[in-house]
């Protein structure tokens, strides 16, 4: 399993952006991706990269507010959010698992410690 583990996260004003960063082992066989969990709620699959060609997938929830993306040089994932909502506000995990499938129903084999995001004015 891939080690992983998110920084980036903080209190930011509704509107706001922030970026979380997650550090992995390194890009190899697995899929990537972002899912969250806020207190009372489901844990909910955000954003998945296939990193052998880039591609990436999205919860509607989050699409056109949220990007992924990587640095294979610095075997980083990136999540920028944009337009940010109170209703953002979670725990934020980085996964890892063979499929986007998995990572966007937040089923995964592997994800890091967690970072709070909390938007609040």
């Amino acid at each position: 399993q891939p080690q992983l583990a998110e920084s980036g996260g903080g209190l930011v004003q509704p509107g706001g952006s922030l970026r979380l960063s997650c550090a992995t082992s390194g890009f190899s066989i697995y899929d990537f991706g972002w899912f969250r969990h806020a207190p009372g709620k489901e844990r909910e699959g955000l954003a998945c990269i296939e990193p052998h060609d880039g591609t990436t997938s999205y919860a509607d929830s989050v699409k056109g507010r949220f990007t992924i993306s990587i640095d294979t040089a610095k075997n980083t994932m990136y999540l920028q959010m944009n337009s940010l909502k109170p209703e953002d506000t979670a725990v934020y995990y980085c996964a890892a698992d063979y499929g986007c499938l998995k990572i966007l129903n937040a089923r995964v084999g592997a994800w890091g410690q967690g970072t709070q995001v909390t938007v609040s004015s």
